[in-house]
C-alpha cells in the first residue's frame, strides 16, 4: 500500500477539487483528460470499464468549464468525473448490465440517478464492469472478463459493483453509483479499500436501473472518503420523511451523537470470520472507544432465521423479472452458468416460501428496532474474509470449507432484507496487504448519523489515505 500523494489530483477529496475549480487552478477539461489518461493506463489490467464515452465527457467538461468561469461551481460535483455501474440507464450510451443479452442495448433516456448527477454538473466518465445482471458477488463476468482487485490482480474486486469499486481505488474517477441487493455496494469497497454506502430502502430512485430483486434492491454510493460519499448522496437522494433530516457533508462533525453508543451483535456477524479480519475489527472497536464511544451488546435473534428467506425473495424475484422480459428460459444459453443456475433455482421457490419470508423480514425489523433503542449504530464486518482469488468458489475458514458467495453475502444481506442504511469503511490491511472493511448499520432514514459516525472513525485513522501503487 502507499499513502496518498498530495501532488496527485486524482486522489484529492471532492471538496478540494471543487476549491481548485472555483479558483481556476484546475479546469474540468484538465481533470477529465487526467482521468481518461489514468483509465487508458489502468483499465486493461484491472478491467473496470465496459464503456468510456470519452468525447461526451470532453464535451461535458468544456460546458462545465464555461459555466464555472461565469458563476463558479453550482454543486460540489460540478465538473467532477464520476462513473455509473453498467446496469444504470444512460440515454444514448449503451447499458449492458454485464450481460450478453443486453450487450448492444442503448437506452433512450437516463435513469433518475444519472439525470440527478448530470443536473449537479457531474461528468460521466464511464460505465463500469459488474457481475452479470448484478446477480453475483465476485464480478467474475463470463462475457466481459473479471474485474481484478487493484491491490492484488489475481483476486476478485467483489461484486456486483466490482468495476465501480476498483475504478475509485485506482483514481479512475472520484465516485461511482452502484447497486446493492445483497452487499454489492459494500463488499467491493471492503475488498478494494474504499467507502461504500447503501442508503435506506427507497431513498434513492431505482427508475431506469435494471432490477435484480425489487424488494431488496438499492442504489449505492462508492467513494474514497465518507465526505465524498455524502456529497454524492446529497445529489441523488429523494425526499426524506418530515421527521428525518438529510445529511450534509458540511455538518458531519456536528451530527455525531453524544454520547456515542455502538451496538456489538452477540450472534451471527462474528460466527464465521477470518482471524485477520477479526483482529482489525477488534482494533477498530478499541479506536472507537478511545474516541469516546461506548459499546453495548445487542441481540438480533432472527438473523440466522433470515438467511434462507432473504435468499428465497432474491431467487424468486430475479427469476420473475427475467421471465417477464422474455430472457429466461428463452435465452438460457446466453447466461453465464452461475446466473443461469440461480435463475433455474428461482423457479422452484414456492409462493408459500416467498410469502413466509416477509414474516421473517418483519420479525428481523423488530429485532433491529429494539437494538437501536440502545445503540446509535451496529458495528460488524463488511466482509468476513479478505478478497479471494479469482476462480475460487470455496475457502477454508476456521477449519471448515465455506462458499465464497455465502460468506460475502452473509454479512451484508441483513441490511438489504430490512432496508436499513449501512456503510462500509476501510479499517486496515491483512499481512498480505489486502484491505479490510468494517460495516456500520443504522436506523432507517438516519444516514446523517451513520455518516457522522463513520467519518469520526475515518479521521482518526490512516486507512482512507492508502491506495494501490
Amino acid at each position: 500500500m502507499r499513502v496518498q500523494l498530495s501532488t496527485d489530483p486524482l486522489f484529492f477529496p471532492i471538496e478540494q477539487i471543487t476549491r481548485l475549480l472555483k479558483r481556476h487552478e484546475l479546469s474540468p477539461v484538465e481533470l477529465v483528460e487526467l482521468t481518461l489518461d489514468r483509465i487508458a493506463k489502468s483499465n486493461s489490467s484491472i478491467n473496470t470499464f465496459l464503456t468510456v464515452p470519452a468525447e461526451i465527457a470532453r464535451q461535458q467538461a468544456k460546458a462545465a468549464e464555461r459555466q464555472i468561469r461565469r458563476n463558479g461551481p453550482k454543486t460540489p460535483l460540478h465538473g467532477v468525473p464520476v462513473s455509473l455501474k453498467d446496469n444504470i440507464f444512460t440515454g444514448g450510451i449503451r447499458t449492458t448490465a454485464g450481460s450478453k443479452i443486453l450487450a448492444d442495448f442503448v437506452p433512450d433516456h437516463d435513469a433518475d440517478v444519472a439525470a440527478r448527477l448530470a443536473a449537479a454538473g457531474a461528468i460521466l466518465i464511464g460505465k463500469t464492469n459488474l457481475h452479470e445482471f448484478a446477480y453475483g458477488i465476485t464480478s467474475e463476468n463470463p462475457h466481459f472478463g473479471p474485474v481484478r482487485n487493484p491491490w492484488a490482480q489475481d483476486r476478485i474486486s467483489g461484486g456486483s459493483s466490482g468495476g465501480s469499486a476498483a475504478s475509485i481505488a485506482c483514481g479512475m474517477g472520484f465516485a461511482s453509483i452502484g447497486t446493492d441487493t445483497g452487499g454489492s455496494s459494500r463488499v467491493p469497497p471492503a475488498l478494494c479499500g474504499i467507502v461504500g454506502l447503501k442508503p435506506t430502502f427507497g431513498l434513492v430512485s431505482l427508475e431506469g436501473v435494471v432490477p435484480l430483486a425489487p424488494s431488496l434492491d438499492h442504489a449505492g454510493v462508492l467513494a474514497r472518503s465518507v465526505a465524498d460519499a455524502c456529497i454524492l448522496l446529497e445529489s441523488i437522494a429523494g425526499n426524506y420523511p418530515r421527521a428525518a433530516r438529510p445529511p450534509s457533508h458540511h455538518k458531519l462533525r456536528e451530527n455525531l451523537p453524544k454520547p456515542l453508543r455502538l451496538g456489538w451483535p452477540k450472534n451471527f456477524f462474528f460466527d464465521r470470520v477470518d482471524a485477520e479480519v477479526r483482529k482489525a475489527i477488534d482494533a477498530a472497536a478499541k479506536m472507537f472507544e478511545s474516541l469516546g464511544a461506548r459499546f453495548v451488546e445487542v441481540a438480533l435473534p432472527h438473523l440466522t432465521d433470515a438467511v434462507d428467506p432473504s435468499t428465497d425473495i432474491a431467487l424468486a424475484e430475479a427469476t420473475y423479472y427475467h421471465q417477464s422480459q422474455g430472457y429466461f428460459p428463452n435465452r438460457a444459453d446466453d447466461y453465464g452458468s452461475d446466473v443461469r443456475g440461480r435463475l433455474e433455482a428461482g423457479a422452484s421457490v414456492s409462493a408459500l416460501a416467498y410469502l413466509r419470508a416477509f414474516d421473517v423480514k418483519r420479525a428481523l425489523e423488530r429485532d433491529f428496532a429494539g437494538a437501536f433503542e440502545r445503540a446509535d449504530a451496529i458495528l460488524a464486518p463488511a466482509s468476513p474474509i479478505p478478497a479471494p482469488r479469482i476462480g475460487e468458489n470455496e475457502v477454508e475458514l476456521n477449519g471448515r470449507k465455506e462458499t465464497i458467495r455465502g460468506l460475502l453475502v452473509g454479512m451484508c444481506r441483513p441490511a438489504n432484507f430490512t432496508g436499513l442504511p449501512a456503510i462500509s469503511i476501510p479499517c486496515g490491511f491483512t499481512s498480505a496487504g489486502l484491505p479490510i472493511g468494517l460495516q456500520l448499520i443504522g436506523p432507517r432514514w438516519q444516514e446523517r448519523t451513520l455518516l457522522s459516525i463513520a467519518q469520526h472513525y475515518e479521521q482518526a485513522t490512516p486507512w482512507h489515505t492508502c491506495h494501490p501503487a
